[in-house]
This record gives C-alpha cells, structure tokens and sequence, in this order.
C-alpha cells in the first residue's frame, strides 16, 4: 500500500508493474492499494528538478533528479495535485494543472511542457489506477481493529531525513519514525515494533559529511564485495566503518526495539575491523551528534578496532556457528547501542538470515 505521505510518478509506477508482470507478478491489482490523498510527481517535476541543480553548480546536493524535492514543494506551497484531484472533476484538475505549470514556468521560463497532451495522458492514467486507489486512513484503522497486524517500511535511510538527516544533504520526507504517523495516519499509540535495518558497515550515495568514509583499497573492497551501486542513481554508493555514534543518534529519534544486522558476509576477508564509537572536535569528545554538516564534516572518528575473522559467513545460519570474532563483532554493535541484534544477514538471499 502507497500511504497519503508517499508521491507518485503514474508513468514510472505503471512500467515497473509491466516489468513486474513480465517477470511472473499476475495478482497486483488485487493487491496494490493507493491513497486517494498521495501526490503526484509530473514530468516536469522532474525537470524541474534537473535544473535546480544546474543552477546550484558546485552546491549541487545530488539529487535523483526524480522530481520529489519539487513535487513535495509544489505539496508545501498548496498547489499540488493529489490522486484525489485526477479521480474527481477533470476540469478542476486541468485548471490547477495548468496553474501549476505556469507557475513553475515563471521561474524556469526553459521550462517546456506540452499541457494539452499531458492532461490528455493524465485522463487515460485516471481510469487506469481508480481500481486501485482507496481512502487509506479508514482501510488502515479497519484493519486494526480486526486485529490485523501492520508492516511499515519507510523510504530511504534514517539520516536522509528532512529534520533529523544530514540537512542539506537529505531528501524531502521524514524517513523516521514520525513518518508512521505523518506518512499513513496511524496514531503513535499503534506503533509496536521498530527494527532498524542496519548495514555491517555504513555507507551513503551521493554527496555529505561521512566521517568513517574510506576512501582506500578496504573502502573499494566494501564497495566491490557489497555490490554498492544506487538503484536509482546508479552511483557507486560511498563505503566506510561502522558508526555507531550515527545509529545511536537514529536509535534516540526512532526508537529501535530490536536491530537486523545485513551483510555482516561483506567483512569476511578483513583481518581488522574498526568501528567508529565516538567523535573527536578541537580535541575534546563530543556529548551529542551534530546538527551541522559543516560541524560533522570536521569531526574525529574515536575507533575501536576488532580482529577480522577471515572465514566464509555466508553458509551459516546459526549465531554460535559464526566465528568467534564474528560473533565479538555482534556483541560489540549490541552493547553500544543497548539494543538487542535480532537478525543477521550473512548472504543475498531470503535464507541467508541467522535469527537470534
């Protein structure tokens, strides 16, 4: 289910259901659920977003160039288009659609958008996801009270958030916890479990402070042996130690009840291991994780290094066959952020998961 928090490109959303569908996927549209409340990204959104970043130059933030910094924009300034908008009064919809575009227009006059075959695309797409489009609040509330249980992944990493990320360098949601209540209309009440999904070693696309960043030959093993390459972008994603000062501040704001570790099979030939454990400014240990990327992009990593063990991780699938150094490694992760490791990922594959 797409929740009222999440925006949509319907060209990009339909040719990933036809890849899909070609690859065996027949029950989707039983299945897939909309929020007549989600806004739509348009073309131009995406152009837009293209040439925002050509007129930052060298301030350039990396953006997708996916058009969801502008269409949460157009979201903030209360022009946006919501599925709602394209279900109801088309001309109602033409009307703001075209106000929309002028707007943008005004100030990106390059800006070209061909409005009369665009509405005309937008009137076919309508009656293609009506069937899919529902008032997402009241199925979602329904279902709790049926006693049905509810499995929430939230979008992008924790420090891409808009409030609690690496600002500017983030995207243009809340992909913290909040993002539960803002993203879908639960109450925090209803919130049970949160597991983070943590990396056995950090890593970011595109740019920002990243104060464990390698930038070695164990930083391009990571990257090799991690398959590191942005689904979207395509980017090679940027490796570096674990940092626990980071997952400690993103455990303060989502609350983590349990931690799933994944790709703890990508450290298997190191010999050493170092994990970041704090941070160093003007020589003195920081008490808190800074809110400025200019302050982070100067502080210290504090380490604390552990043997590697330097054996195949990626047939085992109970937590006392691992190594002993592996299993160290784990428990170090564990007392830092005083939250129990629940899962391991040691491989690619569904069954590649150690469960403690």
């Amino acid at each position: 289910m797409s929740g009222n928090g999440v925006v949509i490109h319907l060209p990009g959303l339909f040719e990933e259901l036809e890849k899909n569908e070609s690859k065996g996927l027949k029950d989707w549209k039983e299945r897939l659920i909309i929020s007549d409340r989600a806004h739509i990204v348009f073309d131009f959104h995406q152009q837009v977003d293209g040439l925002q970043e050509l007129e930052k130059g060298t301030q350039s933030l990396g953006t997708t160039k996916k058009g969801i910094g502008p269409t949460y924009s157009s979201k903030a300034a209360r022009n946006g288009l919501r599925i709602a908008d394209l279900l109801g009064d088309y001309d109602k919809f033409s009307e703001k659609f075209e106000t929309l575009v002028a707007s943008y227009q005004r100030m990106f006059p390059a800006l070209h958008v061909d409005v009369k075959s665009e509405l005309e695309m937008y009137k076919g797409y309508a009656e293609r996801i009506r069937p899919l489009v529902k008032e997402t609040v009241c199925f979602l509330h329904k279902a709790l009270k049926e006693g049905q249980k509810i499995l929430v992944e939230g979008a992008n990493a924790a420090m891409l958030d808009i409030d609690f990320g690496t600002y500017p360098y983030v995207t243009s949601s809340n992909c913290s916890i909040g993002g539960v209540c803002t993203g879908l209309g639960l109450p925090p009440s209803m919130i049970g479990e949160v597991v983070g999904v943590v990396k056995a070693y950090t890593t970011r696309v595109g740019d920002g402070p990243f104060p464990t960043e390698l930038l070695d030959e164990t930083g391009k093993l990571l990257q090799s042996r991690g398959h590191e390459i942005g689904v979207t972008t395509r980017r090679k994603r940027r490796c570096g130690w674990l940092d626990l000062t980071l997952l400690k501040f993103t455990a303060m704001v989502n609350g983590y009840t349990s931690i799933c570790l994944t790709k703890l099979d990508i450290l298997d030939t190191l010999a050493e291991i170092k994990v970041c454990v704090g941070y160093r400014l003007n020589d003195e240990e920081m008490e808190f994780y800074p809110s400025s990327a200019s302050v982070l992009s100067q502080v210290e990593p504090i380490y604390e290094t552990v043997e590697g063990w330097q054996s195949n991780t990626e047939v085992v699938r109970s937590f006392d066959k691992l190594p002993a150094n592996a299993r160290k490694y784990v428990r170090l992760i564990r007392d830092h952020l005083e939250i129990p490791v629940k899962w391991i990922g040691v491989g690619a594959g569904r069954e590649s998961i150690i469960t403690l």
